[in-house]
């Protein structure tokens, strides 16, 4: 099976600043190798403005890194993101979100960045070039078509 290589672009001071800013979340709030907070996130608004969360570890599943600081950022009015990063607990770095972060961050911010390790160091991605024939669902109108407009190729759509 050929490798698929995903689009990706070096991290901008901005980028490091969120990274740096998920580290403190998750440097402050850890509890242990067994503990339940093991990873801190970070979202940026188009703004500039930062919101943070941890992840809240339960034997049901309870809520990644991600979804918390997604619910911080909107609770706190933030409509319109642009970058996204998780980092773990133990100096771990950024970690990629899982499949179901994923495909909250397509569902409700098609055009945000995820921070996370890739085969050229820490990077950050589309979130569309991490889901590749995503299913895009919205509250008005559930699962839609396979569009694959949503999916082309970043170089001839003129995106980073």
């Amino acid at each position: 099976m050929p490798c698929v290589r995903i689009p990706s672009r070096e991290l901008t001071p901005e980028d490091r600043e969120l990274v740096e800013f998920a580290r403190q979340i998750v440097d402050a709030n850890t509890d242990g190798e067994d503990g339940a907070h093991t990873m801190g996130a970070a979202v940026r608004g188009v703004d500039g403005a930062m919101y943070g969360g941890i992840n809240v570890y339960h034997f049901t599943g309870g809520p990644c890194a991600e979804l918390v600081a997604l619910g911080h950022a909107r609770a706190s009015g933030a409509r319109e993101l642009a970058t996204i990063v998780a980092v773990g607990n133990y100096g771990r770095g950024p970690v990629g979100p899982c499949g179901r972060d994923r495909q909250v961050l397509f569902d409700y911010h098609p055009d945000i960045r995820v921070v996370l390790p890739t085969p050229e160091g820490i990077r950050s991605v589309r979130i569309k070039d991490l889901m590749p024939l995503g299913a895009v669902w919205t509250v008005d109108e559930g699962t839609q078509r396979f569009d694959p407009s949503l999916f082309q190729d970043p170089v001839e759509d003129g995106q980073p």
